[in-house]
C-alpha cells in the first residue's frame, strides 16, 4: 500500500487550510466524478459552501485565462462632480454600466463583485 501524509495548516478558529493547488486537484476531480456539489463535498469532507467556493474561483479563474491578454486594470481618478457627467464602464459579454456619481460608483462596484468582474481592494 502507497501512502502518503500530508500536513495541512490550520488557522485559529480550527479550520484547514487547503493550498491553492489542492484545491485545484480536488475541483478537478469533483468534475470528472459525476457526483452533485453536495455528495462530492460530503465524499471528501468539506462543507458544501467551502467545495462551491472552490468551484466558482476555479471557473473565474478559467474565464480570466481565456481572455486575451488577461485582466487588464486602468487607475480612475474621481474629482469634484459635474452635472450630466458619467463615467461607462464596459465589460466582457456586453455588461454596460452608467456611472453619475461617487455613490453610484460605489453600487456599481458591488455589482461587478457579485458577477464576479474583479475583488475589493
Amino acid at each position: 500500500m502507497n501512502e502518503t501524509t500530508e500536513i495541512l495548516k490550520v488557522d485559529e478558529a480550527g479550520r484547514v487550510q487547503t493550498p491553492l493547488e489542492k484545491r485545484r486537484e480536488i475541483v478537478e476531480e469533483f468534475e470528472r466524478s459525476g457526483m452533485t456539489g453536495a455528495q462530492f463535498a460530503r465524499h471528501i469532507g468539506v462543507k458544501y459552501p467551502t467545495m462551491m467556493a472552490w468551484v466558482r474561483a476555479r471557473k473565474r479563474e478559467r474565464e480570466m485565462a481565456a481572455v486575451p491578454g488577461g485582466p487588464q486594470w486602468l487607475e480612475a481618478v474621481v474629482g469634484q462632480e459635474e452635472a450630466g457627467a458619467a463615467l461607462a464602464i464596459e465589460v466582457p459579454g456586453g455588461l454596460r454600466l452608467m456611472v453619475g456619481s461617487t455613490e453610484h460608483a460605489a453600487w456599481a462596484g458591488q455589482v461587478l463583485r457579485v458577477l464576479g468582474f474583479g475583488q475589493p481592494c
